[in-house]
């Protein structure tokens, strides 16, 4: 089969396109997806270079749970259709189409917290065929979602739904979203609104139009002078922030912390405007704030992710499509940051 091989840490030319590549094996307990699209995440780009570090040793190259087994098929984002299954399985499976659950979990529980990832501790769908669990397909039969957009979902709007959830955001509530036109942040943007909460985008000023299609109520420029967006932010919340959704990290934390409100909620899940930050514990303490790190999905979570698929509640923006022989150049795109939404593999 054709596949996207990572035989080592560094840059592109570690990643390597293989058509001679073996068909996975199916083992017990689990089906063969053929894929039919997979999507470009962050998470791609920091394992094939290493950045994760390590305990200790921040310069380490390593995936983000660690070192990483080598060779390595990426790809996190999985949707496709079944077409073997394990003799354990049953075969009623064969032919449905499925969204697939990437995260490997710390225990049975279904709010155990994720401790691996399809792509990293295990070959994922930047290939023509993966071998999953059966137990993390979930049937799309029903969604009227395409291939590319329900690929779109499994870790972008898993994370997204996953800080929704844990720093308990509700209907109502005014929430500031940073990096919000990324693959994260577009996803807060949608399901933040579709539960009603009053979403506050912040990115840069040519995608306000974008982030306000996608249900945001208003939209602020992240190059706008510190003064006039703490202005911007008491016109918008004069009784603060009900909570933060941060997936940028770097300054914003020290900046943005005096416009939440007391017991406010700032939960984030990225660092790539600069994962060491420093900021006044004073106001954290004092104003019952709560800082929640918030690391993807729990299989709750992803659950309802797959009612939304489903229902066709939520829509994800594509920005782009590439064959899978392509991905060099689909990595590139995404790292030039210039889209709003996400860009999809098809093998």
């Amino acid at each position: 089969m054709t596949a996207a091989v990572l035989f080592r840490h560094g840059g592109p030319e570690a990643l390597e396109l293989r058509a001679d590549w073996p068909l996975p094996g199916v083992g017990p307990g689990q089906v063969l997806v053929r894929v039919g699209a997979a999507a470009v995440n962050n998470t791609d780009v920091w394992t094939r270079e290493g950045a994760y570090g390590l305990p200790g040793r921040p310069e380490a190259k390593a995936g983000w749970r660690g070192t990483l087994d080598f060779p390595r098929i990426q790809g996190g984002d999985i949707a496709g259709v079944i077409s073997a299954t394990a003799q354990d399985v049953p075969d009623a499976w064969v032919g449905r189409r499925v969204l697939v659950d990437p995260a490997f979990y710390a225990d049975a529980r279904d709010d155990a917290v994720p401790v691996g990832l399809l792509g990293s501790e295990a070959d994922g769908g930047f290939a023509s065929y993966v071998a999953v669990d059966a137990a993390r397909v979930h049937d799309m039969s029903a969604s009227p979602l395409s291939d590319q957009e329900l690929a779109a979902l499994p870790v972008a709007y898993g994370t997204a739904l996953g800080m929704l959830e844990r720093s308990h955001i509700r209907s109502g509530e005014t929430v500031l979203v940073t990096g919000a036109s990324g693959g994260v942040g577009l996803a807060l943007v949608q399901l933040g609104a579709a539960r009603g909460a009053r979403v506050v985008a912040l990115t840069s000023a040519s995608k306000a139009a974008a982030l306000q299609e996608a249900g945001a109520a208003a939209v602020l420029s992240r190059e706008a002078d510190p003064v006039e967006l703490q202005r911007r932010l008491r016109e918008l919340a004069p009784e603060g922030l009900d909570a933060v959704a941060d997936v940028a990290g770097g300054p914003w934390l020290e900046q943005l912390l005096p416009a939440l409100r007391d017991g406010a909620r700032w939960v984030i899940a990225g660092a790539v405007a600069g994962p060491v930050v420093t900021f006044d514990l004073r106001r954290l303490y004092l104003h019952n704030l709560s800082l929640i790190g918030s690391s993807m999905h729990t299989r709750a979570h992803f659950a309802s992710l797959a009612d939304l698929a489903r229902a066709g509640t939520v829509r994800p923006r594509i920005a782009g499509n590439y064959r899978l022989t392509e991905l060099h150049a689909a990595q590139e795109e995404f790292r030039r940051g210039t889209h709003v939404g996400k860009i999809t593999i098809t093998p």
